[in-house]
């Protein structure tokens, strides 16, 4: 108990450090720093701060990992930008070639602006844009291949640690890991599924500990920390694909029967119009879309409003500088509180994917006997 009880002190002081560490070295606030100063460059003097663009670049994908901004140097780690052209065939090079869009490498330029915003286009010889098929390894792909390795490096030497020490008690990182573990097999995979779960215990230990490792790097503001992963889309999109396709193999043929036949349901709701099977249909789509959104929309709104009291520093500072860094004070402190909020919320997240997961499972599997059966 104690040995947790430190963990979690440690744990608290790195959040709270490295939130003021994001606070003293984003370059919006370096550059609202002198803008409140009234030391305006002539390329500051036409910008102003628009919370829209700091929220979502910070929230967004990118083709490099931003660091920190040291006396006005922007420091970041660039990756590889992969494309395929038709007409170059495949293009390999580092991101730090595009210079933030200002700059043009083998035709291939880094947009800022129009439909193809973020995005790297093509610009053939008559000022036309087309764009080339991307497969970069970007800020989030980076994220998602470093949490896939230290998943890989965590359970395989506690696996490793498991057969050399047989039936001793656990201790350290395999006594933690074996706490959610046991969690999921026996109060979320038992009650849910039945006595098939340990068939989809391999899936629902993976995306519980995926999800989770993930939100928790995200609160965490320099790098390998700092990616949206959980808040992508596209990732939610794929954790939820899989959970429907393993739904959908598993499927016992009362399971597929219901979404045609719908027993218990009166006629008049299956004839002239069948109505219930249209429903039945809809939620096997409906189901794996909330666990896509929720999952999604929860760990981005986290990010927005942290980011929104940064920044009211800044639209309370343009009003009046001492005002601005008054409301710096509240604003640091509640964004703390959020952060120690989100640290709960990301063990929610994970929890309701995988409880959800199991529940879509359970249904599929489940036999039903009829009166007659059980007689």
């Amino acid at each position: 108990m104690l040995g947790f009880k430190s963990w979690l002190k440690a744990l608290y002081k790195f959040t709270v450090t490295g939130i003021l560490f994001f606070v003293a070295m984003n370059p919006v606030f370096s550059e609202e720093g002198s803008l409140a100063k009234g030391k305006k460059t002539e390329n500051q003097a036409d910008k102003s701060f628009k919370p829209g663009e700091f929220i979502f670049e910070h929230i967004g994908d990118s083709y490099g990992w931003h660091i920190l901004t040291w006396n006005g140097q922007e420091i970041s780690v660039p990756l590889p930008v992969i494309l395929f052209s038709r007409t170059k065939g495949w293009v390999v090079f580092s991101s730090a070639k595009l210079d933030h869009g200002k700059a043009m490498y083998n035709d291939f330029k880094l947009e800022l602006e129009g439909p193809n915003k973020g995005k790297v286009v093509e610009i053939k010889k008559d000022g036309s844009q087309i764009k080339p098929l991307d497969i970069s390894i970007t800020k989030n792909v980076c994220a998602v291949l470093f949490s896939i390795l230290l998943l890989l490096t965590i359970f395989l030497s506690t696996a490793k640690k498991y057969k050399s020490i047989p039936g001793q008690a656990p201790s350290g990182l395999q006594n933690a890991l074996e706490v959610f573990i046991v969690f999921i097999r026996d109060d979320i995979a038992k009650p849910s599924i039945g006595h098939k779960y340990e068939k989809f215990m391999p899936y629902l230990l993976t995306v519980f500990f995926f999800i989770w490792f993930n939100n928790m790097l995200g609160l965490i503001p320099i790098m390998p920390g700092g990616a949206n992963v959980t808040g992508n889309i596209a990732v939610t999109l794929v954790l939820a694909v899989f959970t429907f396709v393993i739904t959908s193999i598993n499927g016992n043929l009362h399971y597929w029967r219901e979404f045609v036949d719908a027993p218990g349901v009166p006629w008049w709701l299956k004839l002239p119009i069948p109505l219930m099977p249209i429903v039945e249909i809809s939620g096997l789509f409906i189901k794996p879309f909330v666990l896509m959104v929720r999952l999604f929309a929860n760990m981005t709104a986290g990010h927005i409003v942290a980011l929104g009291f940064f920044c009211l520093i800044f639209f309370f500072g343009n009003m009046n500088p001492a005002i601005g860094y008054g409301v710096s004070v509240l604003s640091v402190s509640f964004v703390i509180f959020m952060s120690l909020l989100e640290l709960l919320v990301a063990l929610i997240q994970a929890y309701v994917f995988t409880l959800l997961s199991a529940l879509y499972f359970g249904m599929a599997t489940t036999e039903h006997h009829t009166a007659e059966e059980h007689h």
